[in-house]
């Protein structure tokens, strides 16, 4: 049986169409066309928690230190799928604020899910396009770190285009990054893996943050190995980290 939905004003109606107009429509839809079954513990927390840690969407800039309680270092993270990695992350980073951007219900349920179980305070979600998050309510050099893990690869070459990390959406990441600030970007998908080194490396604004001569970067201590990846590198398939950093 499905798990009831939230009122219109409690939660964002995570699957609604995609409005016209907006920037990257189809990778919208990708994670729209995934919208699967929340559980009840997911319902619970979106009910419960949902009202504390998820934010409305709307075309004014984001005040952090209202929105979090607190000055401090902010992470804007982009598609956090099931919450694994951004649990932990905030967890072992409490000093940082994280702003997550994702479409999919049962995934954020799940997230604010451990955020109870865990008692985080330094998340905030918005269940909206990540897009228009980063056009009307992120300012510029606001960001101290962008994390984009495991992203669809849109394997099929017809529908790469498709992809996330496209030059106009670092260019935007970029900007919104202080001095100093970090991009990083993660996938089991090499092909993609050499797009996001590309595309990176051919924004003037940021210049890579490894030494290695291919251009990776050494998996940072705070990303953790979720499941997915784990069985994954059993499997033999190989994980690439790409870290630049704002000029």
């Amino acid at each position: 049986m499905n798990a009831p939905k939230l009122p219109p004003t409690d939660l964002p109606h995570l699957s609604d169409p995609v409005p016209p107009g907006v920037t990257h429509p189809k990778t919208i839809k990708s994670f729209v066309r995934r919208a699967g079954r929340t559980t009840t513990g997911q319902t619970k927390a979106l009910q419960d928690l949902g009202p504390r840690f998820i934010l409305g969407y709307q075309k004014q800039v984001l005040d952090f230190p209202s929105t979090f309680g607190r000055e401090a270092p902010t992470v804007l993270e982009i598609g956090f799928g099931m919450g694994e990695a951004t649990a932990h992350i905030a967890g072992v980073l409490p000093d940082t604020n994280f702003l997550c951007c994702e479409v999919h219900e049962p995934g954020v349920g799940a997230l604010l899910k451990r955020i109870g179980e865990q008692e985080l305070t330094n998340i905030r979600i918005l269940a909206h396009d990540a897009v228009e998050v980063i056009d009307h309510m992120l300012p510029p050099g606001c960001l101290d770190g962008v994390h984009i893990f495991f992203p669809d690869p849109w394997h099929k070459t017809k529908h790469n285009k498709r992809r996330l990390v496209q030059p106009v959406l670092v260019a935007k990441l970029a900007a919104c990054l202080k001095p100093g600030g970090y991009l990083h970007c993660a996938t089991d998908w090499e092909p993609y893996a050499q797009q996001m080194l590309q595309v990176l490396g051919a924004e003037p604004l940021l210049k890579n943050a490894s030494t290695n001569p291919e251009g990776w970067a050494d998996k940072p201590e705070y990303r953790p190995l979720t499941k997915f990846e784990k069985r994954g590198l059993r499997l033999g398939h190989g994980v690439w980290d790409v870290v630049f950093r704002r000029v």
